[in-house]
């Protein structure tokens, strides 16, 4: 039995950790979990799991809730009151949005437990500092993004593997084929439409700007200990094919599924196990055609701004993320328009001073500074 610490069983990824659960009830036990601020959800699958420690991160739905928990659950609330949850279980499963989700990670390690990582911004804010502890302490850190799990499978569970090429896919998102007039008028209801997958608003805001698949390129950095010039993205409208890896003798690897993250939430708690996830098989006779298109660094301003980021180096992606949140979360209220997102973060980008990313606490600062820098820019458009 591997119990789990889940950070974050609220969102899609934390739901979908639940429903791995509760199809292999007898392989795996959640045994705490944090949630922010979903109360009635939370407790809900309080209830069902039963955990020895629970956290809400906000404090008023921490005290909506507090009188029905039950009996032999410790139960917490307050941003200070969810780092004990880390300390619970087998495997840190770190599902939470956001920066947060570095401060989870780093404490995992710290503790010297497995991670399995769903949180992006571990890697984009914290990658150089989070990789060199994860090889101090000796610990497997087991990536959950669909890509980086499908790289990771490829390359035989292994991080250290040799290879001559990553090559990551991306659905393109619903706008790959929109002009620049085209893009003014897109509304958030429309963004929040992924041709493929359900996802989180954050996240498939950040498909649909190609943000995301350029944290994705700043993970595979870290995660593989590469240079950005062998990482190579490309369009897979489909997405069926989740990533690939190209090896000396120019072989390439692939892996296939429907697009689901159960199968790499699943794996990276079972591995080097597979077992029933609930996908149904690949039916080739009916899939259709899977294409292969050009991802053009110039035509989307947030990807190229992501790989900007990387390579300046140091603290620069973790001001890209900071600013990506706010510029996000405004788009989503209203605020600014669809390309406003990439203005946004390029202001706080160049503004940004350089700073060795040496502690969570310079990173802290350095989100905090992009963060601000953000809103002042929104607040003048």
């Amino acid at each position: 039995m591997k119990t789990i610490a889940l950070i974050g069983s609220t969102g899609s990824i934390g739901r979908q950790v639940c429903s791995v659960v509760r199809r292999h009830h007898d392989k795996f036990r959640i045994e705490s979990m944090v949630a922010n601020s979903s109360a009635e959800e939370f407790l809900q699958q309080v209830l069902e799991f039963r955990p020895k420690f629970a956290a809400l991160a906000n404090l008023e739905a921490g005290k909506r809730i507090a009188h029905l928990i039950p009996d032999g659950v410790k139960f917490v609330y307050g941003e200070d009151a969810t780092d004990e949850a880390i300390s619970y279980g087998d495997v840190a499963f770190v599902a939470a949005t956001g920066f947060a989700g570095l401060k989870y990670s780093l404490k995992a390690i710290e503790l010297k437990k497995d991670i399995a990582l769903a949180n992006k911004e571990t890697l984009v804010c914290g990658g150089e500092l989070v990789m060199k502890k994860v090889q101090e302490a000796g610990i497997d850190l087991m990536p959950v993004d669909s890509e980086h799990s499908a790289l990771w499978q490829a390359l035989g569970y292994r991080l250290d593997a040799p290879f001559r090429r990553l090559i990551i896919t991306a659905s393109g998102g619903p706008f790959y084929h929109y002009t620049p007039e085209d893009l003014e008028n897109v509304t958030p209801m429309s963004a929040l439409k992924h041709p493929t997958w359900q996802m989180g608003a954050k996240i498939t805001i950040d498909s649909a700007t190609l943000l995301n698949k350029g944290f994705e390129v700043i993970e595979a950095k870290w995660l593989y200990n590469t240079t950005l010039d062998k990482i190579h993205t490309i369009v897979q409208p489909e997405s069926i094919i989740h990533s690939m890896v190209e090896f000396d003798d120019c072989g390439i690897l692939a892996q296939m599924s429907y697009p689901t993250m159960e199968l790499p939430i699943q794996l990276a708690l079972s591995y080097p196990d597979r077992m029933d996830c609930g996908l149904k098989p690949m039916d080739f006779e009916t899939l259709g055609s899977i294409r292969f298109l050009p991802l053009e660094r110039k035509r989307f301003p947030c990807y190229d701004l992501a790989l900007t980021s990387a390579e300046l180096g140091d603290n620069y992606s973790c001001a890209l993320n900071g600013a990506g949140e706010v510029a996000v979360h405004a788009f989503l209220d209203g605020k600014i328009s669809f390309p406003a997102i990439a203005k946004t973060i390029e202001d706080a980008l160049y503004k940004t001073e350089r700073v060795q990313p040496t502690s969570y606490d310079v990173l802290k600062e350095t989100d905090a500074r992009a963060r601000a820098l953000a809103k002042e820019y929104i607040s003048k458009l």
